[in-house]
């Protein structure tokens, strides 16, 4: 499933190719996404320009002229490609090429999800903060207000295990399982131990970790184990980085102990029996 450093990856792509761009019309293909897509898609959508692309979260918001923002989410398989020289088609199946938006210079932003676990959907600016998909959410992992105090006080008292304290988007948006387990690697905490009995200096590390993890993810363009593609089809390059995931019962990169695999919160994790505690 992308993650943070995906979408971040996707969405600086996407700023120096599609903005500036007006939106021609809205082509759909399929409507059954994870929420069916809304009938009036090319209508919210056809003549806006472009101003800016962002992100919350795992989300990737496309600012359009007039107030409108177009939300995306990837789901679990789902890519948005920019499709013009310089794209490698190649990796994406044309039966899940979803929805297309043409652009006034002749290329096409397409929705492809093989799986149709994403989300595409146009709302008003001024209702973006209270949508039921952005409101709740935590602090963003790389913003002031995640700090190492934040996270200390959002520990205590919790019996949940800490990965999935970081994985709770109430607590901190956009970090997922595979880089959980990446910075609490770093960190030298046990992925499984009570979020309530990591110690001050623990949470300070874990605090300090989550986004230097992310801005090394997001400088390789993410991480494909998969299908996860760029705007330009091209695989993320941080998997050849990754120190515990999905290195189960190969040796630890620091100590040689043998990654261990568990599950936490029914998703699979990684951690070091030794350098981790």
């Amino acid at each position: 499933m992308p993650e943070l450093p995906e979408v971040e990856s996707l969405r600086r792509i996407l700023a120096g190719s599609a903005a500036g761009r007006t939106i021609v019309s809205a082509i759909v293909r399929e409507t059954r996404l994870r929420r069916p897509l809304r009938h009036d898609l090319a209508e919210a959508v056809a003549g806006r320009a472009i101003l800016e692309i962002g992100r919350r979260a795992k989300y990737l918001l496309l600012e359009l002229r007039g107030g409108v923002v177009l939300m995306v989410h990837l789901g679990m398989s789902g890519s948005l490609t920019h499709r013009r020289d310089g794209c490698d088609p190649g990796p994406f199946d044309p039966r899940h090429d979803h929805v297309e938006f043409p652009l006034d210079d002749g290329t096409r932003l397409v929705y492809n999800d093989p799986r149709r676990f994403g989300m595409i959907k146009p709302l008003g600016r001024a209702e973006l903060a209270g949508s039921p998909e952005l409101r709740g959410l935590g602090p963003e992992p790389f913003a002031s207000e995640f700090n190492a105090e934040y996270l200390w006080r959002a520990t205590r008292g919790r019996l949940v295990a800490v990965k999935a304290l970081l994985m709770d988007q109430r607590i901190v948006a956009g970090v997922g399982n595979i880089y959980a387990s990446e910075i609490l690697f770093r960190a030298g905490v046990r992925p499984t131990r009570r979020a309530g009995r990591v110690t001050r200096a623990e949470a300070a590390r874990i605090a300090a970790f989550t986004p230097i993890v992310l801005s090394e993810a997001i400088g390789d363009g993410g991480t494909t184990f998969r299908s996860y593609r760029d705007s330009r089809g091209q695989p993320g390059r941080f998997a050849e980085r990754l120190q515990v995931y999905d290195r189960a019962g190969r040796p630890c990169l620091v100590c040689g102990a043998a990654i261990r695999a568990v599950t936490v919160g029914q998703r699979s994790s990684f951690h070091c029996p030794r350098c981790q505690k």
